[in-house]
């Protein structure tokens, strides 16, 4: 039975490798270790030990607290919430090109996404 800290740690590997725009195979490469057992990692199937944790944390850029955000702590796993828009592939996507573009019109798009908020 998965625990729910590895689930969560799991997904917020994935969630962060998205978000740099880093595949399985570059992690894994980076780390030293098969893209299979980030799989393992990111479904929580296997249990990420602390030295690799502090391996996989410096090759996404992110303190090792990174992985533990967001964790209330329950004994049961959290069930995925409207909220939180990193469960679904394309809105990480949608993040990752906003961030792509130069931050003068990326500004003004969001001008432009915070004035249609509100209009809806």
């Amino acid at each position: 039975m998965k625990h729910p800290v590895d689930v969560h740690v799991g997904k917020r590997i994935r969630h962060r490798r998205w978000m740099v725009g880093v595949t399985q195979q570059q992690l894994a490469d980076k780390v030293g270790i098969k893209f299979q057992q980030i799989q393992k990692y990111e479904t929580g199937m296997n249990r990420v030990s602390a030295s690799r944790l502090w391996d996989i944390a410096d090759a996404l850029d992110v303190p090792v607290a990174f992985f533990f955000e967001g964790f209330a702590g329950e004994e049961q796993p959290q069930r995925e919430t409207a909220g939180d828009i990193f469960s679904d592939k394309e809105a990480l996507a949608l993040v990752r090109s906003y961030y792509a573009i130069p931050e003068a019109q990326r500004r003004r798009l969001f001008e432009l996404a915070k004035v249609l908020s509100t209009a809806a």
